[in-house]
């Protein structure tokens, strides 16, 4: 399986490996990565997968990507990762919801977020990448998060040989919970810092670095390069195809339906990879009959998929869901590459880098709405959807899965769509619990916001992850903030 840049025109050309690929990140012409091609999963290996535990799924639906690498020592790679030590109960359960909706908890690993699900293994795939491509430098892995990601790539990446890394995120984007797991990371090769400005100034500073061909030589005499962790290394996208795939056989094998039955995806996202994972499973052979993508108040991909205009210079608003705060969804690239081809992609991103908006084609746009809606939830509604589900059910969900808990009532309302739906949980309600408790009526002290966790628990009956438990008594460690142009010469003294 080769790979090309969204960009590149070139016919027979531009090629790389698997692991060429996620050494690289970003394509040398700012593109991002997608494989030649979309392997099928079979009738027969759904059957298989059946039967298969998570990481034997991982390691079936990841050996059709990455086949340059030693499938033996990949299979390890996925034991390890998805281990009992690591996801206490099994990575990614199905709670059952009412009305057809089924909660995909992609948050009991190490840091109680989605991102754990491919950041425990992407560490070891570049690993398996710097040896496999004859690499001597060490990697510096340089992140932009808007929350999560940050924590779950820091967890993921420290004390690796060969790599180090360094975080960056939004002085005020990101849940005092989010910011608490940042400051208090352990591990030698790991640094943190905040940054002056929204989650696009913070994402653009890092995109700045690696676009900077001065940078880069100055990095390599330095004996390092750039690698990415976030959602554009094509390392950290292919491991979430995996939970839509397992979500299914898991569906089957409860009885819920049968196999070849469509589902529904729902997927709060800001960056878009999470929902092209999904859609990379749709391509494999994911029965999937309609992709509903949730956002926030900031909405710039319910507008896109409803007008075709993707406009980033749009008024920014801080939520209460701070992981989708975001007007650059970098993976829509992707989907815009596969559906309209290279040269259109790299039209509409220059537009989008020198004007801040494009408008798509009308050809593009139907494809796009073939398969996916878009819908977006303002804050009263998040909140109130919340409050909803704790009535009706009894289940704590948090602000990013309620995002998309009211877009599948909006959706079924507009089309009167019954079809039952998966829904990406993304994390656990105690990572934004100021804002769960504000949506059920619970009381706390703003100046002791750690106590609610043990408040929260008891209010609902609860159980606050232990993960989350261990953090709040581990010591700051990082406190630096700087502007967005101090960025680069950071990375150089850290």
């Amino acid at each position: 399986m080769n790979y090309k840049s969204t960009r590149d025109v070139r016919e027979n050309q531009g090629y790389v490996s698997a692991a060429e690929a996620i050494k690289e990140g970003l394509a040398p012409d700012g593109g991002l990565y997608i494989p030649e091609s979309f392997p099928a999963i079979s009738a027969d290996e759904f059957v298989k997968l059946g039967k298969m535990n998570y990481a034997e799924r991982a390691h079936f639906i990841l050996a059709k990507f990455l086949d340059d690498y030693d499938q033996t020592l990949l299979a390890s790679d996925c034991r390890e990762a998805y281990s009992e030590e690591r996801f206490p109960g099994g990575a990614a359960p199905l709670h059952t919801m009412n009305d057809g909706i089924y909660s995909l908890e992609l948050w009991h690993g190490p840091t109680s977020a989605f991102k754990d699900m491919a950041l425990q293994l992407m560490p070891r795939l570049l690993s398996r990448a710097l040896k496999m491509t004859g690499e001597e430098r060490i990697s510096h892995i340089l992140v932009a998060t808007s929350g999560d990601t940050g924590k779950a790539a820091l967890e993921g990446y420290k004390d690796v040989d060969g790599v180090k890394i360094t975080v960056f995120y939004p002085v005020d984007g990101v849940s005092r919970m989010q910011k608490h797991q940042m400051q208090t990371t352990g591990g030698k090769n790991t640094y943190v810092a905040a940054v002056r400005g929204n989650f696009d100034d913070t994402q653009n500073g890092v995109k700045a670095i690696f676009s900077d061909r001065s940078l880069a030589e100055n990095a390599n005499e330095n004996g390092f390069f750039f690698g990415s962790a976030n959602s554009i290394n094509w390392g950290r996208l292919v491991p979430q195809i995996v939970y839509y795939v397992s979500a299914y056989c898991d569906l089957v094998n409860s009885g819920d339906i049968s196999c070849g039955d469509k589902i529904n995806i729902c997927v709060p996202t800001g960056n878009f990879g999470n929902i092209f994972a999904a859609y990379i499973a749709s391509k494999m052979g994911l029965p999937v009959n309609r992709f509903i993508c949730a956002s926030n108040s900031n909405n710039v991909l319910t507008d896109f998929i409803n007008t075709g205009v993707y406009d980033r210079t749009r008024e920014f608003y801080k939520t209460i869901s701070p992981s989708m705060d975001i007007l650059i969804s970098s993976n829509l690239e992707r989907l815009i590459s596969v559906l309209g081809g290279a040269s259109l992609t790299a039209d509409l991103m220059a537009q989008l880098k020198e004007n801040g908006v494009y408008k798509a084609p009308d050809e593009l746009m139907a494809k796009i709405r073939e398969v996916f809606s878009g819908y977006s939830m303002n804050e009263e509604e998040t909140s109130a959807a919340i409050a909803e589900v704790y009535k009706n059910e009894h289940y704590l969900i948090d602000p990013h899965t309620a995002v998309g808990y009211g877009c599948i009532k909006k959706y079924r309302e507009a089309t009167g769509d019954e079809t039952k739906t998966v829904l990406a949980s993304t994390a656990s309600p105690y990572k934004f619990a100021p804002a769960v408790a504000d949506a059920l009526g619970v009381s706390y002290d703003e100046d002791n916001i750690f106590a609610l966790l043990t408040k929260l628990a008891d209010e609902t009956g609860t159980v606050v992850p232990e993960p989350l438990a261990k953090t709040l008594g581990l010591e700051v460690r990082f406190t630096e903030v700087l502007d967005k142009e101090e960025m680069p010469d950071l990375v150089f003294r850290v």
